[in-house]
């Protein structure tokens, strides 16, 4: 079995990076692409490699001839690869394809060795390696037959966005035998040439081929094996954070989201609702998806009307923000805090926004604290603002709303201001636990009341946030604060809509209740690891045998699980994680894997 490379393309879409070296020269954690791909093929004991290059082709051979690779090399030049497509690549390889057995790889991909490993195990002679579609993927796909036979190659030109969870990817790997290569694949190439030419694409060729009927090629479908190919900077940037050795987790979470580009990660670091929205607030959203998508969103008077709708607050007192985020900024940019009070450990935003902070750290072993905690803390000391979050983020500690209204009242009288941030208390056991009421807000004006809409709602990709205050002056500043557009279509629609699910939201905060307890059951249950008692769709659990950082490394390397890692949070030897709440099968994904990681299963 031999391999065949195809590395003659100029990668212009990487830009600066292949001005001068081919695009499989590009790193991945320090290791170019070829290099990687050449170790990977001679750790499999192919008899040899033959790479068709052309643009930089000098630098490129240059460049392996420093590798030390045992198995031997032929090189074919392409001279016009910058008028052709692969199908005239690989025609270049037409004596070296009828010779032997061959395995064809683009040299712009990067792969796990259990990719070879697949497709080498499989007895099937000729090969088309595919995976599950997914919206990052971008070229030729297939559809399948229920033995994996190939119904059809669809081109990018072809593909139908109606029909994509029919279709597979093709990775751009395949197993072709000598005697398909010389019988099948070769005459039809040389006939579509003469027909269209060579700027085309070899995958084409496929296509008329499996169009015959007892087609000699099939699909294999990978599994969870990674894999990606390198076209552009921003596939560079995914592939670096999938295959990086030991900085994973953390490439992962500088990222702050945008997980849609890894389809099998599960997330159980970033928070939120996983019952809610229902698919019919979705199917409605979509139904207007055209229309949202062309037209300008409403400006602020209009947000701020529909949000005081869904909260029963005049529409002066309720300020709509791009996420809690954009109004934590507005908040802390009003009052100039010199002295902000803050709990630690918490949601660090607002001490990062404050001028200067005080910080009060529990005591207690689980990081709890009561009203009276806080109160006889900060009562001798200068602040001018108390941020509480309520439930706190990560400990889950939760202050009952009449523990809440003592601190509204202890700060009203000390003419201290209290931020007060609600943004997981709809997932309390609490009945109507909120601040969120006109007559509180009316008779405290020294409250501002912050909630991500985000988080409890399941809708962090709509981005929406509100704060909510009888402070005329500062309601002022922060709607002018905020650009104009700050909100989208998509996210005026949902508020538009919102109150006509309010049942399916507490249906859903019901459902959530009930996993919670199980989950938590089932996390003490493990050992290595204690689970402090939460009121938020989050636990935060201590680790014993194992340091935070290992575990979040070996969950996202081993399972593809991405949590929370919080010794940034903690100056102290011991080990704390963040981990989500999410429905009962992922949740059970996690557990496994835990009892896995910490039992030495």
């Amino acid at each position: 079995m031999q391999a065949i490379i195809l590395a003659a393309g100029m990668g212009k879409r990487l830009k600066e990076l292949t001005a001068h070296n081919t695009k499989c020269m590009i790193k991945v954690g320090g290791v170019t692409l070829i290099e990687r791909m050449l170790r990977q093929i001679e750790k499999f004991g192919f008899s040899r490699i033959v790479i068709v290059e052309g643009y930089e082709g000098k630098k490129l051979k240059d460049f392996i001839a420093t590798l030390g690779i045992k198995t031997p090399i032929k090189y074919i030049n392409n001279p016009i690869y910058n008028k052709t497509n692969n199908i005239y690549s690989l025609s270049l390889a037409a004596s070296e394809l009828v010779s032997d057995d061959s395995v064809l790889f683009e040299s712009d991909l990067i792969f796990e060795d259990s990719v070879i490993e697949t497709l080498l195990a499989d007895p099937e002679p000729n090969l088309a390696l595919v995976d599950k579609y997914e919206n990052w993927m971008d070229g030729t796909c297939l559809i399948l037959g229920q033995n994996d036979e190939i119904k059809d190659f669809v081109p990018g030109s072809e593909f139908c966005f109606a029909n994509k969870d029919k279709y597979y990817k093709t990775v751009n790997i395949y197993k072709f035998s000598k005697e398909f290569c010389q019988n099948e694949y070769l005459p039809f190439l040389t006939a579509y040439r003469k027909a269209l030419g060579d700027n085309e694409y070899y995958e084409q060729v496929l296509k008329v081929i499996t169009m015959l009927d007892n087609a000699s090629i099939k699909a294999k479908r990978l599994d969870i094996q990674s894999w990606y190919e390198i076209d552009d900077k921003q596939d560079l940037d995914i592939a670096s954070s999938i295959f990086s050795k030991d900085k994973k987790a953390h490439l992962m979470q500088i990222r702050y989201g945008g997980y849609w580009r890894y389809p099998k990660l599960l997330d159980f670091s970033y928070l939120v609702n996983p019952y809610f929205p229902p698919q019919r607030l979705i199917d409605e959203i979509k139904a207007n998806f055209e229309n949202l998508l062309i037209n300008y969103p409403s400006g602020e008077h209009i947000n701020a009307l529909l949000a005081s709708k869904n909260f029963d607050i005049k529409e002066q007192n309720i300020v709509v923000g791009n996420g809690a985020s954009e109004l934590i900024k507005s908040v802390l940019s009003y009052l100039k805090s010199k002295k902000l009070g803050v709990i630690k450990p918490s949601f660090e935003e607002y001490a990062n926004r404050a001028l200067g902070i005080l910080e009060f750290h529990p005591h207690t072993s689980d990081f709890s604290y009561s009203a009276s905690d806080i109160i006889s803390f900060f009562d001798n000391k200068k602040i001018s603002a108390l941020v509480l979050i309520n439930p706190d983020n990560p400990s889950g500690n939760y202050l009952k709303k009449q523990e809440v209204l003592k601190l509204v009242k202890w700060s009203k009288d000390k003419q201290i201001r209290l931020i007060y941030d609600e943004s997981f208390a709809d997932f309390s056991d609490e009945v109507d636990n909120s601040l969120i009421k006109q007559d509180l807000i009316e008779q405290n004006p020294h409250i501002i009341i912050i909630k991500s809409i985000s988080k409890s709602y399941g809708i962090p990709g709509a981005r929406l946030g509100i704060a909510v205050s009888s402070d005329d002056e500062l309601m002022r500043f922060l709607k002018a604060d905020i650009a104009i557009w700050n909100i989208n279509s998509f996210a005026e629609f949902y508020m538009q809509i919102a109150e006509k699910y309010k049942s399916d939201y507490e249906k859903a905060l019901s459902l959530f209740r009930t996993e919670r307890e199980r989950f938590f059951s089932a996390l003490n249950k493990i050992k290595n690891i204690k689970v402090f008692s939460s009121q938020a769709n989050y636990f935060m659990c201590e680790l014993f045998g194992i340091s935070s950082k290992e575990l979040t490394d070996i969950l996202i390397e081993k399972h593809n699980i991405l949590i929370k890692d919080l010794s940034a949070k903690f100056n102290n030897n011991r080990h704390f994680i963040r981990i989500a709440i999410k429905n009962t099968r992922d949740n059970d994904k996690v557990l496994n894997a835990l009892i896995c990681e910490l039992e030495k299963c």
